[in-house]
């Protein structure tokens, strides 16, 4: 949305992929074919939990550089907040890659923080973590990664750092008061 829609101060991304998947992406006069996936890369571990992290194609090498999100096109700040042990894709890769085209496009560098441990689904403090669960584009049960205290520790920081971003770019003061989480 930061990409197409004008109003937008500030994006908070958590465990994002800047480039399209899953289907075909239009707005406008603009189509972004999704990033390619090789199925043969995605392990199966005994248990029949699918491992997909290696499964999509480079978004900077060939056909697949068209999937990449015209970030450079956004007007807002960025935070980044990347779960180190992401199953889903590689989060990290996707994060710093984001950073460098919104640098080479003149834009100021994004907040990017990485938390060691932590899976995909970084979500609210205190909610469960989800190491695995049935993805409808796989069409079965995949890894979503993450060490279960690591990852209440990057869910409890993460709500912080996305708090204090959001009143920093939004209201354009500091956060004052700590969570009360």
């Amino acid at each position: 949305m930061a990409s197409f829609l004008k109003g937008i101060t500030a994006t908070a991304l958590i465990n994002c992929s800047v480039a399209n998947m899953g289907a075909v992406l239009r707005y406008k006069d603009i189509t972004i074919p999704p990033l390619g996936v090789d199925a043969k890369r995605i392990k199966v571990d005994k248990s029949g939990i699918a491992d997909i992290v290696d499964a999509l194609n480079n978004p900077l090498e060939g056909p697949d550089r068209q999937s990449f999100i015209p970030l450079e096109k956004a007007t807002c700040r960025f935070l980044f907040i990347v779960g180190q042990d992401d199953r889903n894709w590689k989060s990290e890769f996707f994060a710093v890659e984001g950073s460098k085209r919104l640098q080479a496009h003149g834009k100021e560098k994004p907040e990017i923080v990485c938390y060691p441990g932590a899976g995909h689904y970084i979500e609210p403090p205190f909610f469960p973590m989800c190491a695995a669960s049935m993805h409808l584009l796989v069409g079965r049960p995949v890894m979503w990664g993450g060490e279960p205290k690591a990852h209440c520790e990057a869910q409890i920081d993460a709500w912080q750092q996305i708090q204090n971003f959001f009143r920093k770019h939004l209201t354009g003061k500091p956060s004052e008061t700590p969570s009360m989480l």
